[in-house]
């Protein structure tokens, strides 16, 4: 192929501005380099009315990133901006070292935190679409076929033979991911059936989720202070306080101009996302730039078709904030809107919980029930579900009840009794 040098640890980073309402955030690119195990060595900045067909930068920049690359012996440089094909071969032949776009740099990210069979698949198939885009002028020294003695062949330049390969890989991964999607559906429709309640977490990278996650179910999912430090998503079932067990799901986080390529490879797994009764946005409120991070995470939502699923939006990190405690934001209608917390030290946890029972216990129902002595199972059931506010016993042996329950509880318990429940209601 075109020489490619190996990625080093040394990095140059190239960061362009073309207009204030296109600017891409360096100290998140230093991020993403740092995520990826490379350390930056040199910054390359400047302002353009508009791209070079031919470098991305003008000639002159170009340039001084070669001669920076040189002069601080760097390995690879890497753009805060997509390059097309053309512009990055032309700039691994000016600069003799592996140039790197945002796209490269965040699928190189996800290579190195895919742990599951699932999302690995996932993120070689969008490597294998980001690269299919770049084998033109890869193999120029075997663009031809030649004819003679012993070089006749299958009639395919090698670029040819490597679209097909390429293809028949990604056709392959496809099978396998919808198979796993298969799986994934007849779980999410055992849960449906039940009739738990899922939460799915929400929120751009690195703004705590999983952090969060951890301190609310013990999980011990991997969680660090970098760049896309969950890549698999994780389900736990939990306990609220009037509303019972429901499903918390902790999912990847989003980034500003996420490549396309990987929403459209996680869609899979972004269903827990689509069809969750409620999402935990998580914000990193010590971030200065955090309202930029909503409306990004608001576009990948609106993208996956997440984007009318009720959201309760967590105000995390508020250790980091001076002379802000932990309370709860209400809407117009009275209902928690906002809830400021710290996952790292657990302040404030309480009153997520009082929110989620807000937005998911809907209407409490007040019952009062007289079971017969036949009726032991559905008894045990409203025990389990600690939904039993007095007990007593009539005179001809009958259990009197009287129970507070949500109507998600009380629609599975109608189903699973068939008719019995509904003959032993004394009064609504």
């Amino acid at each position: 192929m075109f020489d490619r040098y190996e990625a080093g640890e040394q990095a140059v980073l190239v960061h362009i501005t073309f207009s204030d309402d296109e600017k891409e955030d360096l100290d998140e690119l230093k991020l993403l380099v740092s995520s990826a195990g490379v350390t930056t060595v040199g910054t390359v900045i400047g302002p353009r009315k508009s791209p070079h067909p031919g470098y991305f930068v003008g000639t002159g920049k170009a340039q001084e990133i070669a001669d920076t690359v040189q002069t601080l012996g760097a390995d690879v440089v890497i753009f805060n901006h997509p390059l097309s094909p053309a512009q990055q071969r032309n700039l691994e032949a000016l600069c003799q070292c592996l140039v790197l776009d945002r796209t490269a740099l965040i699928l190189d990210i996800f290579a190195q935190r895919a742990r599951t069979y699932e999302g690995k698949l996932q993120v070689e198939l969008a490597q294998l679409r980001f690269m299919s885009t770049r084998l033109i002028r890869g193999w120029t020294h075997l663009d031809k076929q030649k004819g003679g003695v012993g070089m006749r062949g299958p009639g395919e330049t090698q670029l040819e033979s490597d679209r097909r390969l390429l293809s028949a890989r990604i056709t392959a991964i496809k099978g396998r991911l919808a198979k796993v999607a298969k799986q994934r559906d007849q779980g999410r429709r055992a849960r449906q059936k039940a009739e738990l309640p899922t939460v799915s977490l929400v929120g751009y990278t690195n703004a705590g989720k999983s952090t969060l996650f951890n301190q609310i179910t013990n999980a011990g999912v991997y969680a660090a202070d970098q760049l896309f430090a969950t890549l698999d998503p994780t389900l736990r079932q939990i306990d609220i306080e009037d509303v019972g067990n429901c499903v918390l799901a902790d999912t990847v986080g989003f980034v500003r101009h996420l490549p396309h390529d990987l929403v459209a490879t996680f869609k899979a797994t972004l269903q827990e996302t689509r069809e969750a009764t409620l999402l935990l946005h998580v914000v990193d409120c010590s971030d200065e730039h955090y309202r930029d991070n909503i409306d990004a995470v608001q576009s990948v939502l609106e993208e996956i078709d997440a984007g009318e699923v009720p959201q309760l939006v967590i105000m995390n990190k508020i250790d980091a904030l001076d002379d802000v405690s932990a309370h709860i934001d209400m809407d117009d209608q009275g209902k928690p809107s906002r809830v400021w917390l710290s996952a790292q030290t657990g302040e404030g946890v309480e009153l997520l919980f009082e929110a989620l029972t807000a937005h998911l216990s809907g209407q409490i129902r007040a019952l009062q029930l007289a079971l017969p002595p036949a009726q032991g199972k559905l008894r045990l059931a409203f025990y389990e579900l600690n939904c039993i506010d007095n007990e007593s016993y009539s005179e001809n042996g009958d259990c009197l009840l009287d129970i507070r329950i949500n109507n998600v509880d009380l629609s599975r318990l109608r189903k699973q009794f068939d008719g019995n429940l509904e003959a032993c209601i004394v009064k609504k």
